[in-house]
């Protein structure tokens, strides 16, 4: 157990009780057992995730952090590394496999690609970033990222998670469950679902113009 991350710092402990004694309040123990205990979904997408599999090996050795355990479902994990180019055939696969994962959840875009599109922004069937589908946080900029790049985006999100509030966070709000993200529908361009008002006001636009010439 980690006292420094543990422990209130207006508690002074005495030495002989160290390591065995903790003075603390419920979130920074709630805190402190999910920052170090981040199990990510084994989820890769072009070359990015090349480095993110070089961070899992012994070199740089990701279980130091508490996040050795790679899952193959996203049923058992809590974080989403959306590591390369996100094409709109691969948009739909990414909303269901997040809507699959239990909360608390997190997204890390990993790369320029995942964060804004990198030098495939302006192609056909290229997303210009995950963020335009589902809530991302943490970016990690680089084409691609070193392993160590990586690793202090994780540690950004560790950072992250240990200013959560149990009062705060969105799972333990009373009221209904969260909505689940709606699945993007690909056809000649990728729709999204939540922009349908928007697009029927654009083609009314558009018909009456048409009506009109």
């Amino acid at each position: 157990m980690d006292n420094e991350k543990l422990n209130l710092p207006q508690y002074d402990i005495p030495d002989d009780m160290q390591n065995v004694v903790a003075i603390t309040t419920l979130d920074r123990l709630y805190n402190w057992g999910r920052r170090s205990s981040v199990w990510p979904l084994m989820f890769g997408l072009a070359c990015c995730a090349i480095e993110m599999i070089a961070a899992q090996a012994a070199r740089y050795d990701m279980a130091r952090f508490g996040m050795e355990v790679m899952r193959p479902t996203p049923r058992q994990a809590d974080l989403m590394l959306v590591s390369g180019t996100v094409t709109k055939k691969m948009v739909p696969a990414i909303v269901r496999l997040y809507n699959q994962m239990p909360e608390p959840k997190y997204v890390v875009a990993m790369g320029a690609c995942a964060s804004g599109g990198g030098p495939f922004k302006e192609g056909y069937n290229v997303v210009a970033g995950i963020d335009k589908f589902i809530p991302v946080d943490v970016y990690i900029p680089g084409c691609p990222p070193t392993p160590q790049a990586l690793i202090a985006g994780l540690i950004k999100l560790q950072e992250k998670i240990d200013k959560e509030s149990l009062k705060k966070v969105r799972w333990y709000r009373k009221g209904p469950d969260a909505v689940e993200i709606p699945v993007p529908i690909l056809g000649p361009d990728l729709i999204d679902p939540r922009r349908s008002a928007e697009i029927k006001q654009i083609a009314a636009t558009l018909a009456v113009k048409e009506g009109a010439s």
